[in-house]
């Protein structure tokens, strides 16, 4: 999926003052591109995740997202965007605590696809992640590392062309995060587009572009590999 951002700036009301969020965004990076995003708390990563995904639109400017122009396109097309082409993977997880791992990872199917069906889906992922013989466990019963990988298993379920990670790895000692970078190459390799945002920069060796953001800017890019 080709992403292309100009002029592209976010702010919010608190109150009686107006905040800045994101100023004047400007980048654009081809299909199959595994950017990594850095930069301080508070900076607009997590904001700019959620303009990347459709959730919230920009103020102004242009948010091209493969066919979807996102801040000309109204609700429904911007959902069904979410639902047939992005994949969004947290840092605390989000799992369901009242289902099961298999049924964790099925919700994003079940009320498009037969039950039967999202269940043999759901079964083969938990298998890629490493999870399958976890499938009838509640999340209080996994570690972090497995939560995690459960929380990609569901990411993947709708056989995403973006994958968008907060911190995916935020919560995991260095070899439960080596594990999810090494799924996330796996993925990588199918020419998924994949943007992760991250404080820990030993992670920025990993894809194909860096990006850092400063009060909202882009202040400095590496691009690794030009495709």
């Amino acid at each position: 999926m080709q992403i292309k951002l100009q002029n592209v700036s976010k702010s919010y009301q608190k109150g009686t003052e107006l905040i800045q969020v994101l100023n004047n965004i400007d980048f654009s990076i081809e299909s199959g591109t595994w950017l990594n995003i850095t930069g301080p708390s508070g900076s607009g990563k997590t904001t700019l995740l959620r303009l990347l995904s459709a959730i919230e639109q920009a103020d102004n400017g242009q948010v091209v997202l493969g066919h979807l122009d996102a801040i000309k396109a109204n609700e429904e097309e911007r959902r069904s965007f979410r639902r047939n082409s992005v994949g969004y993977i947290f840092q605390d997880f989000q799992l369901f605590e009242q289902f099961d791992v298999q049924t964790n990872v099925m919700i994003p199917l079940l009320p498009y696809e037969p039950r039967k069906v999202a269940e043999e889906k759901a079964e083969k992922l938990l298998d890629m992640v490493g999870m399958l013989h976890r499938k009838n466990h509640m999340p209080s019963q996994l570690s972090g590392g497995e939560q995690q990988r459960t929380a990609i298993a569901r990411a993947l379920i709708n056989n995403p062309q973006l994958i968008l990670c907060d911190e995916p790895t935020g919560n995991l000692d260095i070899e439960k995060r080596d594990q999810i970078i090494e799924i996330l190459q796996e993925i990588h390799q199918n020419v998924v587009t994949i943007i992760l945002v991250t404080h820990d920069l030993e992670l920025t060796k990993y894809g194909d572009a860096h990006f850092e953001i400063r009060n909202g800017q882009l202040i400095d890019r590496t691009i690794s590999i030009v495709r």
